[in-house]
């Protein structure tokens, strides 16, 4: 037997893990509209990046986290002074 999922369980899913819904710093009514609507924003640019890469939600959201951190630590090399050795 297969156990395939509801198509909106997914979608609740990346929209809470990968879009930042549950991870809401608001107060009012105004600034919790603005959050869910850049959430749902970011959502709707994932599943473009997921047509045109094929790659899940998931797989992107590590992808960009990877080439952040590799940038931040290349700009971190270029501000010290001395070179550490690794």
């Amino acid at each position: 037997m297969s156990h395939k999922r509801w198509n909106v369980e997914p979608y609740h899913k990346s929209l809470k893990q990968n879009a930042s819904l549950e991870r809401a710093p608001t107060q009012t009514v105004t600034t919790q509209t603005n959050h869910l609507f850049a959430s749902l924003c970011a959502y709707i640019k994932l599943e473009m990046l997921k047509c045109s890469t094929h790659l899940n939600h998931f797989a992107l959201k590590t992808k960009l986290y990877v080439g952040a951190i590799q940038v931040a630590f290349a700009t971190l090399r270029q501000l010290q002074p001395v070179q550490l050795a690794a």
